[in-house]
């Protein structure tokens, strides 16, 4: 069987940063968010060439190691076969390390522009099998259903294949994030959960993740008691005391606030604009306080001319316009550092 055509133009994939667990919904529930990577990858010769501009330009390797690259390598290999060379051009906005979704966001923007770049691309990988590959590679669909579909999402596997469903979160909902200087292990958050836990803890989990659903969707006013969580946030305090107090101390006012992810980012759930003003100031020294939109469309394949992303740097405001590809970050000290070579994951 002949291998796939590839197109010759290059493509450019969107991805918005993302939020799982949400409290109660640990591995499960997700929330897409107003501030975004952007990716264009194109065919080529030869060799792979990657351009990294914003978070992690540093750091992140410039070779197969990338954690893209490897996407677009497996996505490819589904596809029915690889291309002989890659130029990639990454603007990255979403801070690595901080529980916003940052590896599900490289591992969509893979398997989507590699979809995108392969002829008959959709019809070989449709919808279905690619929220179940980027979960094989990210090893949890919750983050990955989140970024591909956009909204509020609830994710599950059946028999080792991922499944999600999207849902409408209220439009009045204004997401602040609080973002530390320190990035935290995704590893290291999970290190510290244990094996089991108490019946009495996961049946309390059970009920406030079921009444985040209709909180989120159509009654924020009961966001308050349905954050409350008994299976991993108490266990990974240790790991980010800072982070923990901060959610205490928001909640202590009335303010919906959880470990966003793995940590050590914190979300608060404001009502509206009016409580989001309020709530970004809450905070104090040593955080960058962003207020997003909520992102509706998830990843995207846009035109090589669409307009700039959104979630401007180190401002306490972001929406999907803002920050123009190439800048913007929500974490200090993300640069500009092109080339071949570079070391750390993703």
């Amino acid at each position: 069987m002949a291998g796939p055509a590839f197109r010759a133009a290059a493509v450019r994939v969107r991805v918005p940063a993302t939020s799982a667990n949400l409290g109660p919904g640990f591995d499960t529930l997700g929330l897409a968010l107003g501030l975004y990577d952007d990716v264009v990858v194109r065919v080529a010769d030869a060799g792979v060439h990657i351009d990294i501009a914003g978070e992690g330009a540093e750091t992140l390797p410039r070779d197969e190691n990338h954690l893209l690259v490897r996407s677009l390598r497996t996505a490819f290999d589904l596809l029915g076969g690889q291309p002989r060379g890659l130029e990639i051009v990454c603007a990255n906005r979403i801070p690595h390390g901080r529980g916003l979704g940052s590896s599900s966001a490289a591992i969509c923007a893979g398997v989507m522009a590699a979809r995108a770049v392969t002829t008959g691309g959709e019809a070989r990988l449709d919808d279905t099998a690619l929220l179940e590959l980027a979960t094989e590679i990210e090893g949890h669909p919750d983050n990955v259903a989140a970024c591909l579909l956009g909204g509020f999402t609830l994710a599950w596997t059946d028999g080792g294949a991922a499944r999600a469903v999207r849902m409408e979160p209220a439009a009045s909902l204004v997401p602040v994030v609080f973002v530390p200087a320190k990035p935290l292990l995704t590893q290291t958050a999970r290190g510290l959960l244990p094996r089991t836990v108490p019946h009495v803890d996961a049946a309390f989990n059970a009920g406030r993740a079921a009444l985040l659903v209709e909180a989120m969707t159509r009654r924020p006013e009961l966001l308050l008691a349905a954050t409350e969580d008994r299976l991993h946030q108490e266990y990974r305090a240790p790991a980010m005391t800072e982070s923990a107090d901060l959610v205490g101390r928001l909640r202590a006012e009335g303010v919906p606030a959880v470990i966003s992810g793995a940590g050590p980012t914190v979300l608060a759930l404001a009502a509206d604009e009016g409580e989001a003003d309020k709530v970004s100031r809450l905070a104090g020294e040593g955080w960058t306080a962003n207020r997003l939109a909520l992102d509706a469309a998830g990843a995207s394949v846009l035109p090589l001319s669409a307009g700039p992303a959104g979630g401007s740097p180190g401002s306490e405001s972001g929406s999907g316009s803002g920050a123009a590809v190439g800048g913007g970050s929500l974490t200090p000290g993300a640069g500009r550092a092109p080339g071949r070579s570079g070391d750390g994951p993703r």
